[in-house]
Formats: structure tokens, C-alpha cells, sequence
């Protein structure tokens, strides 16, 4: 498991008001339909992100991190994986009871790909047809943003969270869009060695890459309720801020 049950997302530094935040459905492309979250800030978002969850899809963690994007000036949307092949959770949001490891198997990229592109175009039709659309992704979610950077997808980058390389693949091979990697020290998923090794395929390919380690920090850092990683909590929003600010 990525995060605790109970795990938040931390606040971003600076929080404005929000909008709107709904629960709601997309339809992909081969006509799927896809529990989302929606969020959005009151002043006009300067960009837009697609959040791929960790293996438990559309987790409340999830949700909330929408809502702290938009503090954060980003109109957002959480996507779940699982419409093909999982019911629909009542209410929307994937639960602690969650089986997901049949259904993470199941998923193929093509499939996240599709669902991400249902979301990147439910996005630019709430808040501008122009607006930059980066994608955030935490473990399997973090793995898949990372292989995004090659795929066919209308991004401005992609951002991911202790992915695994071996997700990514030959994808890295032949990454293009500008890639940000955020990597705990201490991720007992995956050596930092790794991450660094596909840090330097993609930059072979042609994209740019930042890669930021935080030595010492675990798998799923990223928690409000770990005090002793706030500080890795707040540079990684700085990473966010700067990085999707130089591409916006």
C-alpha cells in the first residue's frame, strides 16, 4: 500500500480560495466510464493537471489532493483506473476494502492513456481550450505519468511521485516531454540508483528530466501527517510550482 488509509495530501505554501470541487464521471474514448474528481480555484487556473493515483485508484487521498491543487492555482482532475473491470464504489471514491491488485493487472496503457485523455479534454473544456495540461502520478500512477512523456498525449510535461522504472520500459526510450521525478531517498519500491539509471535513458531520448532525490525519505512521503518529511513536502511543491510554471 502507497499511503496509510488515512493519509492527506500536505497543503501547497501559498492557499487560495477554491471554486468547485465535484465528484463526478468521463467517458473514455472506447466508451468507458470513469469515476473523476474535479477541482478548480477561483482566479483563472494558469494550468491544469491529470492526477494518476497509486493502486488504489480514486482514493479520498486523491480527491483532497485535487482541492490542494486548486489552492494551489491549478484547476485538476483524479482519475480511477478501474472502470473496465471493477464496479463503481458507491459514492465515487475507492475505499480501504479496495481488492485492487486483480484490477491494477488488468490495467494496460493504452487504457490509462484513453482515460487521461478523456480528462485532459474534460479540463481545457471547464477552464480554456489553450490551457497547459501536465499530468501528476504517485507509484503506479507516478510510473505511468513518467511513460507519458512518449506517449501521443497533448501534455506540457509530466510529473510522478516514486514511480518504478520497470513500468516505464522501453517508453523511455523514446520519452520527448519535459519529465519531473520525484524520488524518496529511502524508497524501499525502488533504489534511487534505478530511478537515476531512467533519468538518463529519457535524457538520451531527447526530453528533459529533473530529477530530485530527498535522501532519506520513504515510499509515499508526500503525507501531511509526516512531520518529519514536511520539509521534503514543501520542496516538492516547490518542484511542482517551478517546474509547471517554466512550461505553462
Amino acid at each position: 500500500m502507497c499511503h496509510d488509509p488515512d493519509s492527506r495530501p500536505p497543503a501547497p505554501p501559498q492557499v487560495g480560495e477554491v471554486a468547485e470541487k465535484v465528484l463526478f464521471t468521463l467517458t473514455s474514448a472506447d466508451g468507458s466510464v470513469v469515476n473523476a474528481a474535479f477541482a478548480a480555484p477561483v482566479e483563472p487556473p494558469k494550468a491544469a493537471i491529470v492526477v494518476l493515483p497509486d493502486v488504489r485508484g480514486l482514493h479520498p487521498f486523491y480527491a483532497a489532493l485535487t482541492e490542494r491543487l486548486a489552492e494551489a492555482g491549478f484547476a485538476a482532475v483524479a482519475i480511477d483506473y478501474f472502470a473496465r473491470t471493477a464496479e463503481a464504489p458507491e459514492g465515487g471514491l475507492r475505499g480501504a476494502d479496495f481488492e485492487y491488485a486483480p484490477h491494477i493487472e488488468a490495467t494496460t496503457p493504452e487504457a490509462i492513456d484513453l482515460d487521461t485523455a478523456a480528462a485532459i479534454a474534460y479540463l481545457r473544456a471547464r477552464v480554456g481550450a489553450t490551457i497547459p495540461v501536465f499530468t501528476m502520478g504517485f507509484c503506479f500512477g507516478g510510473s505511468n505519468a513518467w511513460r507519458q512523456s512518449a506517449s501521443q498525449l497533448d501534455l506540457a510535461g509530466v510529473m510522478g511521485f516514486y514511480g518504478r522504472p520497470d513500468r516505464v520500459g522501453d517508453a523511455a526510450d523514446h520519452a520527448t516531454k519535459p519529465v519531473l521525478m520525484l524520488i524518496g531517498g529511502a524508497d524501499a519500491a525502488t533504489s534511487v540508483e534505478d530511478q537515476e539509471s531512467l533519468a538518463t535513458r529519457m535524457r538520451a531520448a531527447g526530453a528533459e528530466v529533473v530529477s530530485v532525490v530527498f535522501p532519506g525519505a520513504p515510499h509515499s512521503f508526500f503525507d501531511r501527517s509526516f512531520d518529519e518529511w514536511s520539509g521534503a513536502c514543501e520542496e516538492s511543491w516547490r518542484q511542482i510550482l517551478e517546474f509547471t510554471g517554466r512550461l505553462s
